[in-house]
């Protein structure tokens, strides 16, 4: 018995490692940071670090069909369907940012296909920009839930301004044509609220029957950000937004991608953190909160994912992530500005190009938290 249980063990073991050695061996694990990051004012700062490997840019403004973005590419949200991966990004055009589509079947290289929304007339909620489109598949047409405003920076720039509202549109591809459902209305800023200034679109699950979207949320005079939950049975009607955003509003964050950890039973939501330097906001990093319940969020449950410490062409602006899972791989996609010096005031927002990062799976909470 003694031999029986000693040829045993070494099997186990190894059967052991090829199952779950390489799984942990590859894990991406929350760490202590080292140096943790302090504001001039009340905004928090996160104690832990969750370091992607940058890959650097993979779509450079500029080219886009039709000048579509020529001052700029960002705010990306990229999908996969059926072998092909889609981005929807803000193209910076001639006169207004729009979403636009990129496609590719590598994630690295990219093949632009324009702008797929146009400005709505005057009087329209995106009479000035329809752009930052998230969709969302329910097996039989394709869903987009976009941003709208009706105001903007003057000229060039053209930078949507507040109100930031969640708009509708529709397909059967998910190349489009999309075309605008004015009459769905999901829902609308509400002055007094944590959605008082900002109310636009987020990522969408199917859960419990029903659906959530984690849309962006912010005050204005003063601007705080965080992400609120709205929920709805019909992707066509109304949602209904929780009395309370998942994170206080000091945490300065805005826009969400999700990644759900089976192994752990954890889900990941990956936003861009909004800094603070000689008085100017920017968005400085990628961090990322995790929970095992999605009505529960510990604001101390963060990590920095993505920052100017291990971005390694975007030294100062780490925009919006995207998350999508490529086999053992979790790919996020941001926006970035490889300016060597810090752009101030509005051109802050502009010249961006987007970039990728990796993180190995499975993704590792710390154990005493």
């Amino acid at each position: 018995m003694k031999t029986l249980s000693l040829t045993f063990c070494p099997l186990a073991l190894v059967i052991a490692m090829l199952t779950f050695g390489v799984a942990d061996a590859r894990a991406a694990s929350v760490q202590s940071a080292q140096e943790i990051i302090k504001y001039p004012d009340d905004r928090t700062s996160a104690r832990y670090r969750l370091d992607a490997l940058d890959q650097g840019p993979v779509l450079r403004h500029g080219d886009g069909p039709g000048r579509c973005d020529h001052l700029g590419a960002r705010d990306v949200w990229v999908w996969e369907h059926s072998g092909t991966y889609y981005m929807h990004y803000d193209g910076a055009g001639t006169n207004a940012w729009l979403a636009c589509l990129a496609t590719s079947t590598d994630l690295v290289h990219w093949t632009k296909k324009g702008a797929v929304l146009e400005l709505g007339r005057k009087g329209d909620d995106d009479s000035a920009s329809a752009s930052y489109g998230v969709t969302f598949f329910d097996g039989k047409g394709w869903h987009m839930f976009y941003l709208g405003t009706p105001n903007t920076t003057p000229a060039p720039d053209y930078i949507p301004a507040f109100p930031y509202l969640t708009m509708k549109a529709r397909a059967a591809s998910p190349t489009g044509p999309w075309t605008k459902q004015p009459d769905v209305i999901p829902f609308r800023t509400k002055p007094g609220t944590y959605y008082s200034a900002t109310a636009s679109p987020g990522h969408v699950i199917a859960h419990d029957g029903g659906y959530l979207m984690f849309f962006s949320a912010s005050t204005d005079a003063p601007i705080r950000r965080t992400l609120g939950i709205a929920r709805t049975k019909d992707l066509n009607g109304t949602w209904h937004i929780d009395s309370e955003p998942i994170v206080p509003l000091a945490e300065q964050v805005e826009n969400s991608s999700l990644y759900y950890e089976p192994t752990s039973r954890t889900w990941w939501l990956f936003t861009n953190h909004v800094g603070l330097r000689g008085g100017l906001e920017y968005t400085d990093a990628i961090w990322v909160y995790w929970t095992t319940t999605l009505d529960r969020w510990d604001p101390a449950h963060k990590a920095v994912v993505l920052d100017s410490k291990n971005c390694k062409w975007s030294r100062h602006i780490i925009g919006l992530p995207s998350v999508v899972q490529v086999g053992r791989r979790l790919a996020i996609f941001y926006d970035g500005n490889a300016a060597e010096q810090m752009p101030t005031g509005v051109k802050s927002h502009m010249n961006r190009d987007v970039g990728l990062a990796w993180l190995d799976l499975p993704l590792v909470a710390p154990t005493a938290q």
